[in-house]
């Protein structure tokens, strides 16, 4: 049987990794402090199997088991058995150097500590613990189920043998990997945030509407989303929290958050979750 792997956060990223790992055989615990979440997150994998099974993706047979490798907890002791855990809570430094020097206490020491993060820097993350060596960064890409991209991040002590086992687990659960070093950002939100920071700059000074941007960019450019449609799938308060992580990293007034984003956040429009942000959803 597939070695333990813990999931910490159930929100969306953290449901899709769980979702995914649980598929491809690996008994999974998903671990949330809010019991609420965990029974959307159920849900959510419900549902995300039964639009794989009606796509042809997957054998019909595949969501019972999938859902019953999925055991549910509100406490990160349930890690203690894990091989791998993943940490996929909200982009908050301080919450995730909490949750990794909490980890650190709670799991075996031949136990690797993954995060999600999109763009915190993993040797800040891993000098919480006492295994830096362990620890590395799995960047998975929304929607995890659907997306094939991991971005393997190492830290400044992450060992090799951390990053190939990682990669290996990686290519188990039918992902491709590819290894990155630690900046902010590492290279899929350093290339993608200035380019949705840029259209919402578009959208405040009157340059087009959201749609005409998003337009522009998918038959000009032949994106599959446009840049906006995409920020409201991320959450916009998470597009500001990771250009906030790049302008205070790398020091560039480049990377400083279009005010029309700041405001939409701050009017609580984050994009799909709250049902508005630059479109409003049903």
């Amino acid at each position: 049987m597939a070695d333990r792997v813990a999931v910490v956060g159930a929100g969306q990223m953290g449901n899709g990794i769980a979702h995914t790992f649980a598929l491809s055989g690996f008994p999974v615990t998903l671990i949330d402090v809010s019991v609420e979440a965990l029974a959307r997150a159920r849900s959510t994998i419900g549902a995300n199997l039964d639009r794989q099974v009606k796509k042809g993706a997957i054998e019909a047979g595949a969501k019972d088991p999938t859902l019953a490798r999925i055991a549910d907890a509100t406490d990160i002791s349930a890690a203690q058995d894990a091989a791998l855990v993943i940490e996929a809570a909200s982009e908050d430094p301080d919450l995730k150097f909490r949750l990794f020097s909490a980890l650190d206490d709670v799991v075996g020491p031949q136990a690797i500590l993954a995060t999600n993060t999109s763009s915190i820097s993993i040797t800040s993350i891993a000098g919480r613990t006492r295994r830096p060596q362990r620890v590395i960064g799995m960047h998975f890409m929304n929607p995890v189920p659907m997306m094939a991209l991991v971005e393997i991040i190492r830290g400044l002590a992450t060992s090799d043998a951390t990053t190939a086992t990682v990669t290996a687990i990686a290519k188990q659960i039918g992902k491709t990997p590819v290894e990155v070093n630690d900046y902010p950002g590492f290279v899929s939100n350093r290339i993608l945030m200035p380019m949705i920071n840029e259209a919402a700059y578009c959208v405040m000074e009157g340059v087009a509407t959201p749609e005409a941007i998003d337009t522009v960019m998918k038959l000009g450019m032949n994106h599959p989303l446009g840049p906006l449609a995409l920020a409201d799938l991320i959450g916009l308060d998470t597009c500001v929290a990771i250009l906030d992580v790049l302008q205070r990293g790398l020091g560039d007034p480049k990377y400083r958050a279009c005010p029309l984003l700041r405001k939409y956040v701050a009017a609580g429009w984050l994009g799909r979750k709250t049902r508005r942000g630059f479109y409003t959803y049903e």
